[in-house]
């Protein structure tokens, strides 16, 4: 129990901060747009990359210099492109949420959740490298992966699902492109911190 619960509190304080993948989970969560498919994509990634720190990936990672390099790359790249197209819709501005307003396709809104999971070397760092060596301070480390895993669980669905709660802030033109500032902003900053790295 207390391996699960130390993986559980881990896992939820370093998903906790404002990221790509989060902003992109509350936005789909206001728009109330393909939320559940969103929630389990970025649940299951993280599961998975979990299983595989806990596992021993992390101890592979590290000895492959040329990988995270790539990885930041292709995820500066893609969170510079994202965040031009979040900017770009703050600056057009003019759109409002209606209650139950669909945006945007099934498989758009899946394909960009992955790519905002997969291609962010954040996630790798925190899930594979961090979760799976403190992992190996635990004799039961299934149990801390666990604990892990249903934080990540609790988070995506808390933000998707909670995010219903601020739909009545977000009825308002003008809120929709302060989200979207952030979100740009947040999507350049972590770039920047890539390619800074």
């Amino acid at each position: 129990m207390i391996a699960a619960v130390a993986g559980f509190t881990l896992g939820f304080s370093l998903i906790l901060a404002i990221g790509a993948q989060n902003a992109f989970v509350l936005r789909q969560g206001l728009r109330r747009s393909h939320v559940l498919p969103v929630v389990l994509v970025c649940a299951i990634s993280d599961a998975l990359l979990i299983a595989a720190g806990v596992a021993g990936f992390g101890a592979l990672a590290n000895s492959v210099p040329w990988l995270e390099q790539a990885m930041r790359l292709f995820g500066a790249a893609f969170l510079i492109w994202y965040g031009a197209r979040t900017l770009l819709s703050a600056w057009r501005g003019g759109q409002s949420m209606q209650l139950g307003q669909e945006a945007g396709s099934l498989r758009g809104a899946v394909l960009t959740c992955l790519a905002l999971t997969w291609l962010n070397p954040h996630v790798y760092l925190d899930t594979v490298v961090l979760l799976g060596s403190i992992s190996a301070q635990y004799d039961n480390r299934l149990a801390f992966a666990l604990g892990a895993m249903t934080a990540s669980f609790v988070f995506f669905f808390s933000l998707g699902f909670g995010a219903r709660a601020l739909a009545p802030l977000f009825a308002k033109p003008k809120a929709w492109q302060w989200l979207d500032l952030l979100v740009g902003l947040t999507m350049w900053a972590i770039a920047l911190k890539l390619l800074l790295g």
